[in-house]
């Protein structure tokens, strides 16, 4: 552990960027889990701060209602802290969003019964919902995002209580972890209406004890726009000539609209850049992990950033050409809460570097001992 923590300081010297991680701890419980990780362990993938993110809970509020648009939120609402987010991006909840993807389990329970339960799944489905368990009083369903599944909640809570019933619900990565959830805002506020939900590692309520109308904005529907740069495209053309450019960007291309859902706007054939929009966040991610690990099988290198406007993705992209160790390394950037962040994967000397330091910590270790034993007999002679 010191020695690791030991790498990371020295990696963030050089970077002049604080480095949260190298590789991932995350532990893998299928065959798509273990893919990635295997990768980012391979590649020694690094998670770099390059401008920290204010975590708190007024922080974590301003930007749900950012996210949900602001009337989609009552007025008379009151958000409760029950367990604070570490003032941090978190490396393992991050890349558990990326693999497992936007959808969240909603939970929703009746403290009485009522034939409402009915009505309640036929909104939830009407809202592209799946019902995976229902009772009397209770519905586990899948949606497709932890803002989709919180606007539904709202909308469940007015028509509760506008029948002066008490409905509580709350939002998980597995419908066990909603329910657990739901579990734990009932210790803290009792039988009371309100959404249980998880926010960059805190956990938090939006407490609904009063009746309030119902909302009549839009959905918001946020671009998601990735822009992908072929680093030193005229170099990688010398090499392997204009053809094996061409060919790399139009794998990447269809990858990104047959297995991505992407949009693909801007592209030029022969060119070595462009947009492509996405429908999540996460889904545009992955497909910038994706596609630079395939660039890097076929030696290039690609610089990404995402964001929801062409022109914020590509000046987030163009941070490669500043944040680099000897030499350009792939780079992924993006926005975490009000911060900005970055997947740096190193180039193949980086990363021999990282590997001895990791794998051949004795040799290290032992090396050390013996320029000490021999500095230490060194200076015993001279004084």
């Amino acid at each position: 552990m010191p020695l690791y923590f030991g790498l990371r300081t020295l990696l963030s010297f050089f970077l002049r960027k604080n480095v949260l991680s190298i590789g991932t701890k995350y532990y893998p419980t299928n065959d798509k889990e273990r893919e990635y990780v295997e990768m980012i362990n391979y590649t020694q993938t690094m998670l770099i701060e390059i401008e920290k993110a204010d975590i708190t809970i007024n922080s974590i509020i301003n930007n749900l209602t950012k996210e949900m648009g602001e009337g989609n939120i009552p007025d008379s609402r009151r958000f409760i802290e029950i367990k604070p987010a570490e003032n941090r991006v978190d490396e393992y909840a991050l890349l558990s969003n990326i693999i497992m993807g936007s959808d969240r389990y909603l939970y929703v329970e009746l403290f009485d019964r009522s034939p409402l339960i009915t009505k309640f799944s036929e909104i939830i489905k009407k809202e592209q919902g799946t019902i995976v368990e229902q009772s009397s009083t209770e519905i586990v369903s899948k949606m497709l995002s932890k803002n989709d599944a919180i606007r539904v909640a709202l909308d469940l809570i007015r028509i509760g209580n506008d029948n002066n019933l008490s409905v509580r619900a709350a939002a998980g990565m597995t419908g066990a972890a909603a329910i657990e959830r739901s579990i734990n805002l009932n210790k803290h506020i009792g039988q009371i209406s309100g959404i249980g939900f998880t926010k960059l590692g805190g956990e938090y309520a939006m407490v609904l004890s009063s009746k309030f109308t119902k909302q009549k904005v839009e959905p918001i529907i946020h671009d998601n726009y990735l822009f992908i740069d072929l680093i030193d495209s005229t170099k990688f053309i010398d090499k392997y000539g204009r053809d094996t450019l061409v060919n790399l960007m139009t794998e990447i291309k269809t990858f990104l609209e047959t297995e991505c859902h992407a949009k693909i706007e801007g592209y030029r054939e022969g060119g070595d850049d462009f947009v492509a929009n996405f429908p999540t966040k996460d889904l545009a991610m992955k497909a910038a992990i994706d596609c630079s690990w395939h660039a890097l099988n076929n030696d290039a290198l690609l610089r990404a950033g995402i964001g929801k406007s062409r022109r914020e993705a590509g000046e987030r992209a163009q941070l490669a050409d500043t944040i680099k160790l000897w030499h350009h390394s792939t780079l992924i950037v993006f926005e975490m809460a009000d911060g900005l962040y970055g997947y740096l994967i190193p180039s193949g000397f980086s990363r021999a570097i990282i590997d001895y330091f990791i794998y051949e910590k004795w040799t290290l270790f032992l090396l050390f001992l013996a320029v000490f034993i021999v500095t230490y007999i060194f200076w015993s002679i001279i004084l």
